[in-house]
């Protein structure tokens, strides 16, 4: 088993200042792959301190400096993204080939896209006789998720160095090997030295601390929205900046001109795609209530059709959720569906045959779902799908909207223009036509208790600056 005990400050590795180990479990076989150490409020304070130091200087490198240095890390990133895959597919149990085609591939998505945004941006404008200028915010606290963990880590990382700003970085616990990778990356690359820096822990213990550390100037988080609201209230005391991208129960709206047979099969696949642990995931499936039973057989033949299993094996759709805890939270919500009179489509509580070992959750369908059910309310997070009637196309655009989430939508239909006439009254912050695919570029984030600010491309960029205003710059 792997020791990876030591934490990335100030440009080296160092050791734990009080060191508690943690087990790194492989969720596929249940048994551990490596040990990494849990740190504490004074690790968090040495790495603020490196990266408040090395604001001085990073924060006045010219806009083709950060290019530069993107570059080296696009090219230190592309020799390790073999390792980088296999790594995110042992500790969080996607399938290998999903890993290589999207786990990893974000990474060097973001890497691209924030040197695109950086090569135009423009830093100072002048408004009449006053000076608008765009500086880095300073040193930011990063605290990230295992679901999408190379993604949800870049998306932060790269527009943060991009912007000129400096870092601490708290990967999850749960599958913290790909970040060790890619702080290996950073160094490699020539991140100078307090620029990034990596501290494990776990969330009320070094979450904690960074989210309310007088030095850190913001604080970006990506989880659950229990887990936000407490960031929140760490951050509050200082009066940091905080973005926060947290759960969601996105509707998916089959109208009735759609190709139904295309619609829900790819919401089908949508919803399991990642064992269902994304955040974006299109788990609430509205659908015409006079062809109710029509989407129920689609959906029942295609979750059928989804091969669970070993992450390594060829064929394997989806692999095992991340953690006992998380099986076990699936479980219960499964069973809340089916005793609140839901209908069980397929699927349903416990492992797929023939997986005795692993956090393995069966491809589920429940049909007949009211929108107050607990199956539609909460986030699942698993392979979970809940298919709900409307009668016309006004109440569809309710129920999507009768959440308290509002990170995601989508919307199918034959009429490009009626797809986006309901897009446009969809309370959520990315909606996707027609089985569009990801866009870098766009701004992702939520309204609501999905969150607030944005990530990915400009205006993931902009997060991560402040603006200032020198009037009399010019003569009047």
């Amino acid at each position: 088993m792997d020791e990876k005990l030591q934490f990335y400050i100030d440009g080296r590795w160092v050791d734990p200042v009080e060191a508690r180990p943690c087990d790194v479990i492989d969720p596929a076989t249940e048994a551990p792959i490596a040990r990494i150490a849990l740190g504490s409020e004074k690790d968090v304070d040495l790495a603020v301190s490196a990266a408040r130091r090395a604001f001085r200087s990073y924060a006045e490198t010219t806009r083709e400096d950060r290019i530069a240095l993107l570059e080296a890390i696009v090219r230190s990133y592309q020799k390790r993204y073999d390792e980088i895959a296999t790594t995110i597919s042992r500790e969080m149990g996607v399938p290998l080939w999903l890993s290589k085609a999207a786990q990893a591939a974000t990474g060097l998505g973001h890497l691209t896209q924030m040197i695109e945004v950086l090569r135009n941006y423009p830093f100072e404008v002048v408004q009449g006789t006053t000076l608008i200028r765009h500086e880095p915010v300073g040193v930011c606290g990063f605290i990230t998720p295992w679901n999408w963990p190379v993604n949800q880590i870049m998306c932060k990382v790269a527009p943060a160095l991009a912007a000129g700003c400096t870092m601490v970085l708290k990967p999850t616990e749960l599958a913290p090997l790909n970040a060790l990778l890619l702080a290996e990356v950073f160094h490699e690359a020539g991140v100078p030295a307090g620029v990034f820096n990596l501290v494990n822990g776990d969330g009320p213990t070094v979450g904690q601390a960074i989210a309310s550390h007088p030095d850190v100037d913001m604080v970006s988080f990506t989880g659950s929205t229990r887990a936000g609201i407490e960031v929140a209230r760490a951050a509050a005391f200082t009066v940091k900046r905080v973005t926060q991208e947290l759960g969601g129960k996105s509707a998916n709206i089959i109208l009735d001109d759609a190709d139904f047979a295309t619609a829900i099969a790819g919401g089908v696949m949508g919803c399991a795609l990642n064992s269902g642990q994304s955040c974006n995931a299109p788990t609430r499936m509205l659908v015409p209530a006079d062809r109710h039973d029509e989407a129920v057989a689609i959906a029942k033949a295609t979750a059928e059709q989804i091969t669970v299993g070993d992450p390594a094996a060829e064929g394997t759709r989806i692999g095992p959720v991340v953690s006992e805890a998380q099986w076990n939270k699936i479980q219960a919500l499964i069973q809340k569906g089916i005793d609140e009179g839901a209908t069980l489509v397929t699927g349903g509580p416990g492992r797929p045959d023939g997986l005795p070992r692993g956090y393995y959750v069966r491809p589920t369908v429940f049909a007949n779902v009211r929108n107050d059910m607990t199956i539609a309310r909460e986030e699942i997070f698993g392979p979970v799908l809940s298919i709900l009637p409307y009668r016309d196309e006004e109440e569809a655009i309710e129920i999507a909207n009768d959440t308290v989430y509002g990170l995601s939508g989508y919307v199918s239909s034959g009429d490009l223009e009626r797809a986006r006439r309901v897009a446009r009254r969809i309370r959520a912050g990315q909606i996707a036509l027609n089985g569009a695919s990801p866009d870098f570029a766009a701004p992702f984030g939520g309204y609501k208790q999905s969150g607030n600010g944005r990530e990915w491309g400009r205006h993931g960029f902009e997060e991560f600056l402040e603006i200032k205003a020198v009037m009399g710059w010019t003569a009047g």
